[in-house]
């Protein structure tokens, strides 16, 4: 949906200044936002034992990650360059949770070695970790018991989790490896508006933990209700009820230790979208208009920048033009320069009227935006930048450019192993030609280095 007032208040009056200092496309983020959004979120839960984990895949950036850490949020990591970047924000210990599937020996024993929760994917896991924690948690996966989303699939067919005639198991085999501390984690949605759906999960979980310690005698430190907090990217869409979560979520928890007995379970949350989503937008410029069986208007950011649209069928942006307010409408597909049909940031859509080099701002850009780009047809990730609560606008990342960044895995030491060669013999030296080759032509060239 359409930025908040106070978001549009601060930014677009300074958009034009901003643009001819640093150039288009960019992300730009609002830290009042994302911090007025935590502190509503702990207010939420005031009355419970609750720490959100903030899913770094949702917008992995140390400027952004080092704000989290100052609202005293954890963080949720799935691979280990995560977990550095959330180290680097001045994460340490249980302050990350690493949630992985699908984990080699070697992630899941570099992770254990930070100190951090290791919460396990599948009963195959457990005897791989080499070095055991005292500290456990697994992931869930109930089936037919809970209904899915398309974002992550149905829980029948996702590959998340362990089964529920697995989970008395895995608990048993990790008491056995020495674990003494348990949690139990799911994540069955994502970009949920309802807020009923997390309320439903946690009495999933209770259900589930009552079960285990009854069976195994042994208690829970928290219940992890994951990420999936949604946002109204549509207009007409009501924003996630928050406050109700929380106080609901004081009741289910009064209720199972009234019929289980105490301690009731800390309550986690890994939210990513809910937190930085609202808070970040993508501002481009336009550099065509084509009129085929549709009218088009071409901008200079791609969908490696912004891909939610091309991946899934459904995914919406809101899109406005700077200072068009009084201009006539037109229907247009809104469009990158990537050669794929896909590479579109709106279809069909009633918008108005541009030329050349006006700007657009595509809008909920803050999570699943950067984090997914990508480089096909050789196009390059665009800047971030942070509108801070004082009011500057910081750089938080720059641009890719062609020769630190596309190019810099083409400058190697060449391996050759002579297949035919009885021994073997690997044959090592410098590769530079094709690299200095491609970096002379660029450099001749007025583009070098910039976003195009």
């Amino acid at each position: 949906m359409p930025i908040s007032t106070s978001f549009a208040a601060r930014l677009l009056p300074s958009l034009p200044a901003i643009i001819k200092h640093f150039g288009t496309p960019f992300h730009i983020y609002d830290e009042a936002g994302i911090v007025a959004t935590g502190e509503r979120m702990k207010q939420a839960f005031a009355d419970i034992d609750f720490r959100e984990y903030f899913a770094v895949k949702a917008l992995p950036n140390t400027t952004i990650l080092a704000l989290m850490g100052q609202l005293g949020f954890g963080f949720d990591c799935s691979s280990l360059p995560e977990i550095a970047m959330a180290r680097a924000a001045g994460a340490c210990g249980e302050d990350i949770m690493f949630t992985s599937n699908n984990t080699s020996r070697a992630e899941l024993q570099a992770a254990t070695n930070t100190g951090c929760i290791l919460n396990l994917d599948d009963l195959s896991l457990i005897d791989k970790v080499k070095d055991f924690p005292d500290l456990i948690s697994f992931r869930y996966n109930p089936g037919e018991e809970q209904r899915g989303c398309d974002l992550i699939g149905r829980p029948l067919e996702a590959k998340f989790g362990l089964r529920d005639d697995q989970v008395v198991e895995a608990y048993r085999r990790a008491h056995a490896r020495g674990a003494t501390r348990f949690g139990l984690h799911t994540m069955i949605c994502s970009n949920e508006l309802n807020y009923e759906q997390m309320i439903n999960t946690a009495r999933l979980l209770l259900r589930v933990i009552a079960r285990v310690r009854q069976e195994l005698g042994i208690t829970f430190e928290f219940i992890n209700l994951g990420g999936g907090i949604g946002i109204p990217y549509r207009p007409h869409e009501e924003p996630f009820d928050i406050e109700s979560l929380g106080r609901e979520i004081r009741q289910v928890l009064d209720d199972f230790v009234s019929q289980h007995g105490g301690p009731a379970p800390k309550i986690f949350l890994e939210s990513g979208r809910y937190m930085t989503g609202p808070h970040g937008v993508l501002v481009t410029r336009v550099i065509n208009r084509y009129s085929k069986w549709r009218e088009y208007v071409g901008v200079d950011a791609c969908m490696t920048a912004l891909m939610r649209p091309a991946l899934y069928a459904d995914a919406y942006h809101h899109i406005s033009v700077l200072d068009a307010s009084d201009r006539p409408q037109e229907v247009v597909d809104v469009v990158g320069s990537i050669c794929e049909n896909s590479d579109k940031f709106a279809q069909q859509r009633s918008l108005p009227k541009v030329d050349e080099n006006d700007v657009m701002i595509i809008h909920d850009t803050g999570a699943h935006g950067h984090s997914m780009g990508f480089n096909y047809n050789g196009r390059l990730r665009p800047k971030e930048l942070l509108l801070t609560e004082d009011g500057d606008v910081e750089l938080i990342r720059r641009e890719e450019e062609f020769e630190r960044d596309y190019f810099a895995t083409l400058n190697f030491n060449r391996q050759v192993l002579r297949l035919n060669e009885p021994s073997n013999v690997r044959v090592l030296h410098r590769r530079t030609n094709h690299e200095t080759l491609l970096l002379e032509w660029l450099r001749g060239c007025s583009v070098v280095g910039r976003i195009v």
